[in-house]
């Protein structure tokens, strides 16, 4: 077990589940990595987070942590068989972080095409997709989603603070990762490999940490006037009304 604690007493340990059964150097590996960090940075304590997954690769993720956060999916589940879900999932703004560990391929039935497959890729054997990809992250977008991302799994300085800040996020947040398929699509003439999303990655926004605040209370009587303090050095003051107070007079309510 590693030494260090965080704020809620927990090692990085105990954020991990069961060890991973895809294969060797799956993206989908690295992103499980990055998940266990952000959650033990981010102090969440396991038992109020609920794991959900849909089928595929993808859904073997959330066996590998004690609990996770909100929701795995895969290009398939998101972009296929379960498009209308995800477009009413945002539409209704449901407050959940919804993971895409988006490989472009079907691994789990040998390799064909999903749908966020790129107009032009080619697959292991050599077949060259004819269909316009369904980007997922448009999708969110065009429906008005209020968190949006994408990254790459083998970024984890970008990727770490992005789960970290969707968790935080109230509301739908979707964060589209592209997680290449070693075994089916991490091949030349594909653009969801390895070597073509290490070429063409292109930071658009700088992502930094962002730090654990323990939130603000105060308790005071009714009747009475507190400053607060907030964590950027503001303060604000705050009066309780008192058990006397009139709600049909506007003007007593203006202090």
């Amino acid at each position: 077990m590693s030494a260090t604690l965080n704020h809620v007493g927990l090692p990085r340990d105990a954020y991990k589940g069961a060890a991973t059964t895809l294969c060797a150097g799956c993206g989908h590996n690295s992103i499980t990595n990055h998940m266990v960090k952000a959650l033990y940075e981010l102090g969440v304590e396991p038992h109020l987070l609920a794991k959900m997954s849909g089928i595929g690769c993808s859904s073997k993720t959330p066996a590998y942590f004690v609990e996770t956060a909100h929701g795995f999916s895969g290009d398939g589940d998101t972009a296929s068989i379960g498009l209308g879900q995800f477009m009413h999932m945002i539409r209704r703004n449901v407050d959940c972080t919804y993971i895409i560990e988006d490989n472009g391929t079907y691994g789990l039935t040998k390799g064909q095409f999903s749908a966020t497959a790129d107009l032009g890729s080619m697959q292991k054997k050599g077949a060259v997709n004819t269909f316009q990809p369904i980007d997922p992250c448009a999708v969110a977008l065009a429906l008005g989603c209020s968190f949006v991302a994408r990254s790459f799994s083998g970024d984890g300085k970008q990727v770490v603070p992005l789960i970290k800040a969707a968790i935080a996020h109230r509301g739908t947040a979707i964060l589209d990762i592209i997680s290449p398929c070693v075994t089916f699509n991490d091949h030349d003439g594909s653009t969801k490999s390895y070597s073509w999303v290490k070429d063409h990655e292109e930071s658009i926004a700088d992502v930094s940490f962002i730090p654990f605040f323990e939130e603000v209370h105060v308790d005071y009587e009714p009747g009475t006037v507190r400053d607060v303090r907030l964590h950027d050095g503001s303060h604000i003051m705050l009066k309780k009304l008192g058990e006397d107070h009139d709600p049909t007079d506007r003007q007593a309510g203006i202090w």
